[in-house]
């Protein structure tokens, strides 16, 4: 008795030969072109991240010319938030508004402010032109109103009074609507977007969109000395040269780039696992088929 074996002669593709053929080949230079720009994504996100000339130790506090840090309706860019700055103009008689919620040191109080017009040589253009002014604190409420009441009769008697501003340029806190059962003319944020709805005379009126915490001896408002103390308001905090976010995000595109050659690797590899398999399902088929040896 003799047994016979079937022998399959399948001589399957190699993974490197798939590779090799101008289908996959034009599928690689097509996964480079998209790896080269998650790569030139990625350099650009680390070029943002580095700031290569940062401002120097304490540049915030050297008093500068308001016209060289900021323009009206303009935001204030990062590196100069908490800017101390100098200008000149003149208050609003009848502006003086009080801002609920206010911290000095620790203590929640609240700050008087006014509208004060910056001339057209401070701000560097024509045209009235407004900032808002936080000019000081106080803990109690009662005072607060009485403070800007004296200011309002004080200078309603003249038309406005002149000053030499010096204090910090702070960005703007944003509008935010009265808590429930607080009257509507109640503020909590430092917003001159808010305060604009309530000052006078606003045609054609341009207004920062930072405020100023001012000095409250270079507001030339002897009034407000009685109930007020000056606004407690530090040099801000030396940033970082380097954004740690934009790293991240640098080290995301290098990730996409080297994820795209993945995925050309992985598709290629299905590719042939699948041919292998089928032409090893095809041999047996027709070992399958082929008639027994005699």
């Amino acid at each position: 008795m003799s047994t016979d074996t079937t022998t399959l002669d399948v001589f399957p593709p190699t993974l490197r030969e798939v590779m090799l053929r101008p289908w996959w080949i034009g599928m690689l230079l097509f996964a480079l072109a998209v790896a080269a720009v998650f790569a030139w994504l990625g350099q650009w996100q680390l070029g943002r991240a580095i700031d290569t000339d940062p401002p120097p130790p304490g540049a915030t506090e050297t008093v500068r010319p308001l016209a060289d840090i900021v323009a009206p309706g303009e935001y204030l860019p990062e590196p100069l938030v908490g800017q101390r700055v100098e200008l000149d103009g003149a208050w609003v008689a009848e502006d003086f508004l009080v801002v609920s919620s206010r911290f000095n040191g620790g203590d929640q109080g609240y700050w008087v402010t006014g509208q004060f017009r910056v001339s057209d040589a401070a701000s560097g253009v024509a045209g009235p032109t407004a900032l808002a002014v936080a000019i000081g604190w106080t803990a109690d409420r009662a005072d607060a109103d009485a403070a800007a009441s004296a200011l309002i009769d004080s200078l309603s008697s003249q038309d406005g009074r002149e000053a030499t501003l010096v204090g910090r340029l702070v960005s703007d806190e944003g509008p935010r609507a009265p808590a429930p059962g607080a009257p509507l003319t109640e503020m909590t944020t430092m917003s001159p977007a808010a305060l604009l709805g309530w000052w006078h005379d606003t045609e054609g009126l341009s207004v920062y969109r930072p405020y100023l915490v001012a000095d409250l001896d270079s507001t030339g408002l002897p009034e407000a000395r009685g109930p007020l103390v000056a606004i407690d308001s530090p040099a801000p905090t030396e940033l970082s040269s380097v954004n740690w976010l934009n790293v991240f995000y640098a080290v995301e595109w290098a990730v996409f780039a080297g994820f795209a050659f993945y995925m050309w690797y992985r598709l290629a590899r299905d590719a042939w696992e699948k041919e292998v398999e089928a032409l090893e399902e095809a041999a047996l088929e027709r070992a399958g088929a082929a008639p027994p040896a005699d």
